[in-house]
């Protein structure tokens, strides 16, 4: 019982370490930070792809923790990083995602009682302006925008400046604004 509440009360980056002699330690940086990249990828890709997104996000971070800075003692850009590679890896279904939403302005498998998720769901326009989005400007937007990340934890995440992640996100926003009519 001290083991499980010394393992709560500490940060990513010692999980993590301990993690590589105590490979089970890991399941606690799953379990506190599973549910958030899931709901994550499920805005992204959908419900069917979100359980395959975390899935492998964990999978690719458990294979790579021995690289992980452990100066960070949170792991959310990290994670989110390599979740937002996953997703990369799906562009196909983002697209036809966003697709969807225009053609129906409902997200397809998402209950309408999840309104932050389907706000987003009831805006065709604004899916409209997601899906002419390029890549890596609607990583930094969607990042900043549904997992709360600062501009410094999206550029930990995606490996990018911060001055990158400023000028993706200004064009991002003016593009989004524009696709809107909003100028």
């Amino acid at each position: 019982m001290t083991i499980t509440r010394e393992v709560d009360q500490s940060d990513d980056a010692t999980l993590i370490q301990e993690s590589l002699r105590e490979p089970e330690i890991f399941a606690a940086l799953f379990d506190r930070h599973a549910p958030l990249l899931h709901r994550y990828a499920v805005r992204r890709l959908g419900p069917d792809a979100a359980e395959d997104v975390v899935s492998d996000t964990f999978l690719a971070a458990f294979k790579h923790r021995d690289r992980y800075d452990r100066s960070r003692p949170d792991a959310r850009p990290w994670l989110y990083g390599i979740a937002s590679n996953v997703i990369g890896k799906r562009k196909r279904t983002e697209l036809s995602l966003y697709q969807a939403y225009v053609r129906s302005g409902v997200h397809p498998g998402v209950p309408p009682v999840e309104d932050e998720v389907n706000t987003l769901a009831v805006n065709r326009p604004l899916a409209a302006a997601l899906l002419e989005l390029k890549r890596g400007d609607r990583d930094v937007l969607l990042l900043v925008a549904w997992a709360e990340l600062t501009y410094e934890e999206v550029a930990n995440a995606l490996g990018i400046p911060v001055g990158t992640v400023r000028s993706r996100l200004n064009r991002a926003r003016t593009k989004i604004r524009e696709t809107l009519g909003d100028k």
